[in-house]
């Protein structure tokens, strides 16, 4: 059986989507929902295709913070078996990201199923609007605050559990990661950089965690030719596109607000509210 090109095209889009989308706030989720949608590609493979090219878009952080992950896991071990005589900026990093993943880690466990159920088209326009609208009111109100952490290495542990209680929010598909985590970090006082360097960060352990269990769970006997070369064509993909676009990214925060994305998402919302209502993209999955 030859290689179905439009079906491994269709894989390409949605690995465009996923990279240019997973780590700004506009939900990488809600658009590879909709954009599926949009070009029918759907099915219990796209489940599972879309939860490795997530593993793409990690990839990307680990190569561009690849020294700060080096060593912080170094420094995080040095300081255990040295009684806290050396590593203490790695050990405070490191129990930071894992405090910052409690809150989505057990809500992740718990309620799995039930959140599974919410990966609908209207659920994504609902999010993207709500999500537009508290970005604006959020960083209204808490990004210009005087004394802003301007560093991830000075985020205290308190911090870090008002980060990860933002970020339960992203499990409502539309809502973004990305930007949960980002208007945890100014509520919890950081600067946009910083929230945003620590929301990459925290996506490792609740992209990896969510994703294994995905994985696992797949029936791989249905896998063929064209299913594999979609695989490994869309994690490529990903993994070039987010790596460009998070490098972008950063360099966006330090000179401007978020004000943008959060217009963006409204009129998103607004305008997918409109082609759902008109019938012209289904809300069937």
């Amino acid at each position: 059986m030859g290689l179905d090109f439009i079906f491994i095209l269709k894989a390409i889009i949605i690995a465009i989507v996923e990279g240019l989308t997973e780590f700004v706030p506009v939900s990488s989720t809600g658009h590879m929902i909709l954009v599926s949608n949009f070009i029918n590609f759907k099915g219990e493979f796209v489940d599972m295709f879309e939860v490795v090219i997530q593993l793409g878009a990690i990839l990307a952080v680990v190569v561009l913070y690849w020294k700060k992950i080096k060593d912080s896991v170094i420094e995080f071990f040095q300081y255990i078996f040295t009684k806290g005589k050396k590593g203490e900026v790695g050990f405070r990093f490191g129990i930071n990201v894992l405090i910052g993943s409690i809150p989505a880690g057990i809500i992740g466990v718990l309620f799995y199923s039930k959140i599974k159920k919410l990966f609908r088209p209207e659920a994504v326009v609902v999010a993207f609007i709500v999500g537009g609208i508290l970005l604006i009111i959020i960083e209204n109100i808490f990004r210009k605050k005087k004394h802003s952490v301007k560093s991830i290495d000075k985020i205290t542990p308190i911090q870090a559990i008002k980060v990860g209680l933002f970020q339960v929010l992203s499990m409502w598909p539309g809502m973004s990661r990305s930007a949960s985590t980002i208007m945890g970090g100014w509520v919890a006082g950081l600067s946009t950089p910083v929230a945003a360097e620590f929301s990459f960060f925290l996506a490792i352990p609740a992209m990896v965690g969510s994703t294994a269990k995905d994985l696992f769970e797949f029936n791989y006997s249905h896998m063929n030719t064209t299913n594999l070369v979609a695989l490994i064509v869309g994690f490529v993909v990903a993994f070039l596109v987010s790596l460009v676009v998070m490098d972008g990214f950063i360099a966006y925060l330090k000179k401007k607000p978020m004000r943008v994305f959060a217009i963006y998402r409204v009129l998103a919302g607004i305008l997918l509210g409109v082609l759902m209502f008109k019938g012209i993209i289904s809300v069937t999955m």
